[in-house]
């Protein structure tokens, strides 16, 4: 457990701090040096409506005696508001009280991939609280959404029974980035023969010697013992891929090309919503050119040079 009192006051400011903060300023957040203590970081992708909330709320309290928990659920924002129902938080309300957890829904904002905007950054704010360990609930996601692969140390995909055509979508994609499967309200009709299309799929798909095997479970939220087994494969997973430091190394140069990534993404939207109309009377080529000279030329203003 951790020896100081969790200051929730303190720690809301500052992710509220960072959420909002500009290109520049997460610039100068990025820690320059691996900080001492890094969370272990769990991920829940799946499709939308497969019953993410409810499977994070069970796991959470199953895993909240390992010490500091925070869950961060990311919430789709409108694309004209940019604001966000944030149902997350209403949904785990029964976890509330517990004296090391802590829960953040976020809005995902200008994000596409679902993720929310300056995640990377809020992550390195739960690692500087001292959390143990964070829950990462993403957007609903379909195929191609898989950059939550880089952020987390291990990646569960949730499904549902029936879901056969969803599975079909993913597979090209986030289906073989997941490190565990799980058929979430295993109760209704059609979950083991979901669990058997899983199977059959991982059957097929080319794995180099000594790789991690995908466990597929069954999963319920009326099953205590099923957020057990989901649990104790969390667990067996962080220890394969902790015992092998050629894999962390790789898994912290993908945390930090997405970071970098999402840096330059933004700083050129800035620089093309700046620019009037005219600008777009220039060839596509000169555009290009002119937003990415403006991109440069605004981060050496905003550093003071």
């Amino acid at each position: 457990m951790s020896a100081s009192p969790l200051d929730r006051w303190a720690l809301s400011r500052a992710l509220t701090r960072m959420a909002n903060a500009s290109t520049a300023e997460l610039a100068q957040a990025a820690p320059r040096e691996r900080p001492a203590h890094v969370a272990r970081r769990i991920g829940i992708t799946g499709a939308p409506g497969a019953g993410k909330s409810t499977l994070v709320g069970h796991l959470a309290i199953e895993r909240a005696s390992k010490g500091r928990l925070g869950v961060l659920a990311v919430d789709p924002s409108s694309p004209n508001s940019g604001g966000a129902i944030l149902g997350d938080r209403v949904r785990m309300d029964d976890l509330n009280g517990a004296a090391d957890l802590y829960i953040r829904s976020l809005g995902s904002r200008r994000t596409c991939d679902g993720l929310a905007d300056n995640l990377p950054e809020m992550l390195d704010i739960m690692d500087e609280f001292a959390f143990e360990e964070v829950l990462l609930e993403t957007v609903g996601i379909g195929q191609a959404e898989y950059a939550v692969r880089a952020q987390v140390d291990t990646l569960v995909l949730v499904l549902l029974p029936e879901s056969g055509d969803t599975v079909q979508a993913m597979k090209a994609g986030i289906m073989e980035m997941a490190d565990i499967f799980v058929v979430n309200k295993s109760d209704l009709p059609g979950a083991q023969r979901m669990a058997t299309d899983i199977q059959r799929i991982a059957a097929v798909t080319r794995q180099p010697e000594g790789a991690w095997r995908a466990p597929i479970l069954l999963a319920s939220a009326s099953q205590p013992a099923s957020i057990s087994s989901l649990s104790q494969a969390i667990d067996r997973h962080q220890a394969w891929r902790s015992a092998d430091p050629q894999q962390v190394r790789r898994l912290r140069a993908q945390r930090a090309r997405y970071r970098l990534r999402r840096l330059l993404e933004m700083r050129v939207m800035e620089a093309v919503a700046d620019q009037d109309d005219a600008f777009f009377e220039a060839s596509l080529r000169e555009q290009l050119a002119l937003a990415l000279t403006a991109a440069v030329r605004d981060s050496r203003r905003a550093d003071g040079e």
